[in-house]
């Protein structure tokens, strides 16, 4: 377990907020939930625990970076790091005077899946939660991806709702593998959002979910915008992940679901889509990046793209996202014909 203890020498009073970003665009997280800036910042890479480490001080300074840009979202997980990543943030959020969305998660952790849920075990891991991120209330807890009998029993959503009632949480929501589970927990009137994985290698959530979505006043937190850094245009047959990688010893789903690594797509597959993505739609002089992220975020039902970062670098272009027109409504039809035809054939994974 994650322990408490100082995270090193770093001098957090040296680590000035300034030069905000006026151009990020704010949006309101559901019906009722806070207004959060539409690029928030994923901070699965922060808790260090695959890949190639984040040390701490390049975690502190990609937080520093996101607040700048005018980003007040971070998204974490118990988790992460076995709590690395909230210990961090909670660290950082001493130094920070504007308020910052924090949203958390449970259900991965302390070896409660896949069915060792209990009443007691979420509130002891929200707890603790609060501990690492010195904080009293979480802005959101989220399921962290329980299985789909838990989310149709539904007595998990009742221990949600006590921790609403006790003031441990101020709202909850979902973090969920396929959109029947969307729908699944939709069914829960006060359930104020979910996060799914969405980009253009998939385009079902555009019909099967958003509507449903808008209609019931729920939010959408986007993550994977980037497949797993896929949609960076970066990659090549070259490249070469970590055996600790997700990347690498999760490519076909031998450890959970293969959807959350490049989006279920297979890697030399996805290399050819990205080539053609290049060749055909992006615009000149725009990185795919941040055109990955401006197509995600001309969806309505979108309330925030939550595009993680292990360099500093990829903070301040995934923020640019939000300062760029909306795409051409052509372009956004063209894209769709491309993912019916090319694209969704080869999706692997829950969806």
């Amino acid at each position: 377990m994650w322990n408490l203890e100082p995270l090193g020498k770093v001098d957090l009073e040296l680590i000035p907020i300034f030069d905000k970003n006026e151009n990020m665009k704010l949006r309101t997280l559901g019906k009722n939930g806070p207004e959060v800036s539409e690029i928030g910042l994923g901070c699965w890479q922060l808790g260090a625990d695959w890949g190639d480490p984040v040390s701490e001080e390049t975690g502190l300074e990609i937080l520093k970076t996101a607040v700048e840009q005018g980003i007040t979202l971070f998204d974490t997980a118990d988790v992460y790091g076995q709590g690395k990543s909230e210990a961090l943030i909670g660290k950082f959020l001493k130094t920070v005077e504007k308020p910052i969305t924090v949203i958390s998660k449970y259900g991965r952790g302390n070896g409660v899946f896949p069915d060792n849920y209990s009443e007691k075990n979420m509130n002891e891991a929200v707890i603790s939660s609060l501990k690492r991120l010195d904080i009293d209330c979480l802005d959101l807890l989220q399921l962290h991806c329980v299985p789909q009998e838990i989310l149709v029993e539904g007595t998990i959503f009742t221990w949600l709702r006590k921790l609403k009632d006790e003031g441990l949480i101020k709202n909850f929501g979902a973090s969920v593998e396929s959109i029947e589970q969307c729908i699944i927990c939709m069914e829960q009137e006060d359930l104020l959002s979910l996060q799914v994985i969405f980009n253009i290698f998939r385009q079902r959530l555009i019909t099967d979910l958003f509507p449903k979505a808008l209609e019931r006043g729920t939010g959408i937190i986007v993550r994977l915008p980037l497949a797993s850094g896929l949609l960076s245009g970066k990659f090549d047959s070259n490249t070469h992940f970590a055996s600790n990688d997700h990347r690498n010893y999760n490519r076909n789903g031998e450890a959970f679901n293969v959807g959350e690594t490049f989006a279920g797509i297979p890697f030399d597959k996805g290399l050819d889509l990205v080539d053609q993505l290049k060749r055909g739609f992006l615009p000149s002089q725009l990185p795919m990046a941040q055109f990955a992220l401006r197509w995600i975020l001309d969806h309505d039902a979108v309330s925030t793209v939550i595009p993680g970062a292990s360099k500093v670098v990829q903070v301040l272009s995934n923020a640019k996202a939000s300062d760029l027109e909306p795409l051409p409504e052509e372009q956004h039809e063209a894209l769709n014909i491309f993912y019916k035809n090319q694209i969704d054939q080869f999706i692997r994974g829950s969806y």
